[in-house]
């Protein structure tokens, strides 16, 4: 039971549910991966949370979530033909990617395997407009 009637407060209720809160980060610049000490919104605040993502090895840190972060070391050392590779990237990428509520969908995937080297490149498809990454590079394998 609550303090107002009813009626009041599923107005209440519904005005907090209709604002969606604009998505906030810390702005990294990303060729050195140190804060700028500014918060960026919006679009920018995606683009910052997709790369964090990506860099992050999902279940290590305690800090986040077990839906946070990737699994591209799972595919290091393990002898997988370039095929299998470049399928399981994608996946991940998607799963990592796609628990943002802001995140609609990934399109124009691309993986290249070289050596030790495997880069993705991608488009990412959010409710506030399109961010191209290009040549993410995870090494190690």
């Amino acid at each position: 039971m609550g303090l107002f009637p009813a009626y009041i407060e599923n107005e209440i209720l519904s005005e907090v549910i209709k604002q969606p809160a604009i998505p906030k980060e810390y702005g990294i610049d990303f060729n050195s991966g140190q804060l700028t000490g500014e918060i960026v919104e919006g679009l920018e605040a995606i683009k910052i949370w997709v790369w964090l993502a990506l860099q992050v090895p999902r279940y290590r840190y305690y800090a986040y979530t077990w839906d946070y972060g990737s699994e591209f070391e799972d595919l290091i050392g393990q002898g997988y033909s370039n095929g299998y590779i470049e399928s399981e990237s994608r996946r991940m990428t998607e799963d990592c990617l796609l628990i943002n509520s802001d995140i609609q969908s990934i399109s124009d995937f691309h993986v290249s395997v070289e050596k030790d080297t495997l880069t993705i490149s991608f488009i990412v498809n959010t409710v506030y407009g399109d961010i191209s990454f290009q040549n993410q590079t995870i090494a190690g394998f």
